[in-house]
């Protein structure tokens, strides 16, 4: 282990129905606030101003708007807080406010204000695979995440939806667990993707010739 780079436990967060504080209201902060979104998060953006795109999605009640400075009651009942501005002494106050508080913080760009990072994500239906360096190299992470992308292509989504659905069936049948954890490891075999890959690639096939 690299002694510059601190120990990660990497995990995958329910944010729905929590507050998440965004301090920022600049292209830095879309991408942050529309990612929290997308979990179902309620979102509150802390900044004297919106970007144009904000705005419109503020117009649209995505999330609220805490029109103004940072203050340290912004924080009250969050659950995490992203810093966002382009202000060195802004994201340092969130930032000490958040760990006074006992609040998980991100800094964007800054490491040393952050308590977890934002990896790099690919992402196929309800598969998520990500990509962390610690805040090393993000460009390395960018890169892999590129790699990534080319390697799991757009069918895994659908592919994982038929999983999930053979494991309920074999579940609701009462398999024994060493059958249902033999069959599901077969399934979920490269060898077993290109099978499906084929099959579905034969349905159109099937149905002219039906």
């Amino acid at each position: 282990m690299n002694p510059s780079a601190p120990a990660l436990f990497p995990m995958f967060v329910k944010l729905a129905g929590r507050r998440c504080v965004v301090v920022g209201g600049g292209p830095v902060a879309e991408s942050k606030i529309e990612s929290l979104l997308r979990t179902g998060a309620q979102v509150t953006v802390v900044s004297p101003a919106l970007t144009d795109r904000l705005e419109r999605m503020e117009r649209q009640d995505l999330f609220g708007w805490a029109r103004g400075r940072f203050e340290p009651s912004h924080l009250d009942g969050a659950y995490l807080v992203i810093a966002a501005t382009s202000h060195d002494a802004t994201n340092e106050a969130v930032y000490r406010e958040a760990d006074r508080r006992g609040i998980l913080c991100n800094a964007v760009d800054e490491p040393r204000r952050c308590h977890f990072y934002f990896p790099a994500v690919v992402q196929r239906g309800a598969l998520q695979v990500a990509i962390s360096t610690a805040g090393l190299s993000p460009s390395l992470a960018q890169r892999l995440r590129k790699d990534l992308e080319a390697q799991f292509g757009p069918e895994y989504g659908e592919w994982l939806v038929w999983l999930g659905k053979v494991r309920e069936a074999l579940m609701a049948r009462n398999v024994s667990f060493a059958t249902r954890r033999r069959l599901l490891a077969h399934l979920a075999s490269r060898e077993s993707l290109e099978h499906w890959r084929e099959s579905k690639r034969r349905q159109p096939e099937l149905r002219e010739a039906g």
